[in-house]
């Protein structure tokens, strides 16, 4: 298949990690920041990560370059209609930006102020280009709790307004879902639709708590719950879709090839199933790229890819209006 030209469907995707590198030298110049190097080759390798990555920790850090450019309203709105403009270039229809409000006060912004600086950049983009968009906001489990009660507080104001979700990323330790009831509970209450990372780094239990504890509607990543029935059973049983990025979890080891990669195996074993990128400059990939190589790895048949757009659809954040066009779009 063409994936190319196919639409497609993009649901767990991270503004910080998917910043063209032109950008973070041009921000810099503006902004007067200085980088390690102005030669863009090198900049875009100092962003991407590399084949020797050992594991999660080590590839977060190549967020730490672009975050620094991020900084100011100007900055953030850039960096958001860019990744739409690209991500509409090779036919995604629907995307959800996520990002960590927290990580972008360095130079005095409120979490407010940079919700409202990604939303305006989307809001344009959806203006430029055949694209629809939404928010999701990040808390971040390597910061104190108090900070995601902040960051929720933060968002209440534009939910409904291009923010839908809520989001738990970062680090992942096993029985992290017991800290963050709380914090969920009251997201939930407040109107924001609630996805997780979980099960990226090896533990199926995080994607057994994410749901039964947290209440998650969607889970990041999910792929270690491939070998564990019970945390298969609740995937199935709640329609909880997983948002897998097969090339990022290679990036971070959680897998030694695409062919061990459990995606192909949850599409046929009927689970809800959305391909994304994770980051598409940290990992260096797009939509057509990931769901080419799955095709290559599994030879994914024309159904298989309509039952991963169907349930990319029916799972996503958008509104009925939206669902409704974009299943016109791929019968």
């Amino acid at each position: 298949m063409n994936f190319s030209q196919l639409p497609k469907i993009e649901l767990h995707c991270h503004l910080d990690g998917s910043v063209r590198p032109q950008t973070v030298l041009a921000l810099a110049n503006e902004q007067g920041i200085k980088l390690p190097t102005e030669q863009l080759d090198a900049l875009a390798a100092m962003m991407q990560v590399p084949e020797t990555c050992k594991d999660l920790v080590e590839y977060l850090k190549r967020f730490d370059l672009p975050l620094q450019v991020m900084q100011t309203q100007a900055g953030l709105s850039r960096v958001a209609y860019e990744l739409a403009q690209d991500a509409a270039a090779e036919q995604v229809r629907y995307i959800e930006v996520r990002f960590a409000p927290l990580l972008h006060l360095e130079q005095g912004l409120t979490m407010q102020q940079a919700i409202a600086a990604v939303l305006e950049g989307l809001s344009q983009a959806e203006r430029d280009f055949a694209i629809h968009t939404n928010v999701i906001i990040c808390a971040m489990r390597n910061a104190p709790l108090e900070t995601g009660f902040a960051t929720l507080e933060a968002g209440k104001p534009f939910i409904g307004k291009g923010l839908v979700a809520f989001d738990l990323a970062g680090r992942e330790d096993l029985g992290f879902a017991k800290d963050y009831i709380e914090l969920c509970q009251q997201a939930k209450q407040a109107g924001y639709r609630l996805t997780v990372h979980a099960g990226e780094t090896g533990y199926a239990q995080n994607v057994i708590d994410a749901i039964e504890l947290l209440g998650a509607e969607r889970i990041g990543h999910g792929v270690f719950a491939v070998d564990d029935e019970h945390a298969l059973a609740l995937l199935k049983k709640h329609k909880v879709a997983v948002e897998v990025c097969p090339t990022s979890n290679l990036h971070t080891k959680a897998f030694p090839s695409l062919s061990a990669h459990p995606v192909a195996s949850f599409v046929r074993q009927g689970l809800e199933v959305n391909v994304s990128t994770d980051n598409r400059t940290v990992s260096n990939t797009n939509m057509s790229i990931e769901l080419t190589q799955i095709d290559t790895t599994f030879d994914l048949s024309e159904q298989e890819y309509s039952a991963i757009y169907r349930a990319s659809v029916a799972a996503s954040f958008a509104s009925q209006a939206v669902k409704d066009e974009l299943l016109t779009l791929h019968p």
